[in-house]
């Protein structure tokens, strides 16, 4: 093997790439700012700014208890709440400016109340979504369960309308019979109960020590503790931006590297590397050195500003992240080599390149984590080398798992780069 005709061609790439210093800044600042980009949005290293869900209250009741849900709505710190009519709310929503709106029917807060303390079916609220974004419908439906339920029983232990539904509510019972009813006793004891307390935490203003004049609130509270391997090191959103837009954008550099060897092939350069003392295999394996070489500075650069800039920590083993990057770089080197063994141009294998790259990276999770997936697309995304290397590199980072979570993914990583240059080997025509 001629090792001095493999350093000659290195020594040559890397000069090449160096040169140009325009396209290796862009190349190392734009997955940078993409990343950034992405992380900010999806949380960064502080949740404390995260955009609150705008929501609107249509109150077509103006009870007090209508009044008090909305009010609670307004102290929420995940909602945005704005006061509107039907029509307004139906227009913002459909504008997209409102993704959720909450109608309050007429009598909602007496017929509610009723329901409360017998059979008649409650009155129905209506939300009003935006159907990109059914999530936040769900949040509001919840945080009005939660809201509602207080604000109820709240006006059932202590209001007027609580007083009445609760009279209604005994005088039908009295009317039953006790063959429809038998337990009519017990709970016209209890309804009764209830209406005495009602009567005395009314007059009295001041609440009872259970907290009736306050109302029914949820009887437990929910902590949430974030739980990674490295409980030293907190969840850092950017970690996972970076692992996707660097393992994007190396791949890109695979596309790059790939178009200038089909260049080569179509210009004169490639009559003077043949009449070199330089076989076919010496030649494919300069390539894939110096390939991997700038890939692995890119690599280097990007994290660098990563760890710097953005907080992003290597929490777990540093020799898996390391190897992490070693094979994503082998890979890269060997998918570009592919692409120019198997293309016939230059300006057709750039477009279907960048297509096939997009793809891999999209179902990969490098843009948006892959949980988000439906099931069946999770379990597609696990035949793709660019989710191992995505979840690799969260693993080495914000996740803080030992060298033993890195195994699989450079596994994979590697037997796709063998499959790549096997595939350049079989196709790549030396005598053309």
């Amino acid at each position: 093997m001629n090792n001095v005709a493999i350093r000659a061609l290195i020594r040559n790439d890397l000069r090449i790439y160096m040169t140009d210093r325009r396209a290796m800044i862009i190349g190392v600042l734009v997955p940078i700012l993409i990343a950034a980009f992405f992380g900010y949005v999806f949380g960064g290293n502080d949740r404390a700014e995260a955009g609150k869900i705008p929501v609107a209250i249509v109150d077509e009741d103006e009870s007090a208890v209508s009044r008090a849900i909305a009010a609670d709505f307004a102290k929420e710190p995940l909602v945005l709440v704005q006061m509107l009519n039907r029509a307004q709310a139906e227009q913002a929503v459909r504008a997209g400016k409102i993704q959720v709106a909450a109608v309050i029917p007429r009598n909602f807060g007496a017929g509610a109340t009723r329901a409360l303390f017998s059979e008649r079916a409650g009155p129905q609220v209506e939300l009003l979504i935006d159907p990109s974004q059914s999530m936040s419908g769900r949040v509001v439906e919840g945080l009005f369960a939660q809201h509602g339920m207080q604000e109820i029983t709240k006006e059932a232990f202590s209001g007027a309308s609580g007083r009445a539904a609760l009279t209604d509510s005994i005088a039908r019972l009295d009317r039953a019979s006790p063959a429809d009813v038998p337990e009519r006793a017990e709970l016209k004891n209890l309804l009764e109960a209830l209406r005495n307390l009602n009567v005395r935490t009314g007059s009295e203003g001041g609440g009872s020590a259970l907290g009736s004049q306050r109302g029914l609130r949820i009887p437990y509270v929910v902590a949430t503790t974030a739980i990674t391997s490295a409980r030293s090191v907190p969840y850092n959103g950017y970690a996972h931006s970076f692992a996707g837009m660097t393992t994007q954008f190396i791949l890109l550099a695979g596309i790059d590297a790939g178009i200038v060897l089909l260049l080569v092939r179509e210009r004169g350069i490639w009559q003077r590397l043949r009449s070199a003392p330089l076989g076919k295999a010496q030649y494919l394996l300069a390539r894939i050195i110096s390939t991997a070489l700038i890939g692995l500075f890119q690599f280097t650069l990007i994290y660098t500003a990563a760890i710097a800039i953005f907080k992003v920590h290597i929490g777990g083993s540093f020799i898996g992240f390391a190897a992490l990057a070693v094979a994503l770089c082998v890979l890269n080197a060997a998918f570009g080599l592919m692409l120019a063994a198997i293309g016939r141009s230059a300006a057709a294998t750039r477009g279907i390149a960048i297509l096939a790259t997009l793809l891999l990276v999209m179902v990969g999770g490098a843009w948006v984590p892959s949980f988000v997936f439906p099931k069946w697309l999770q379990q597609v995304s696990l035949a793709l080398p660019t989710r191992w290397a995505v979840d690799g590199l969260d693993a080495m980072t914000w996740r803080g798992l030992g060298l033993d979570a890195a195994v699989a993914p450079i596994l994979v990583l590697g037997a796709a780069a063998t499959v790549c240059i096997a595939i350049a080997i079989w196709r790549f025509r030396w005598e053309e």
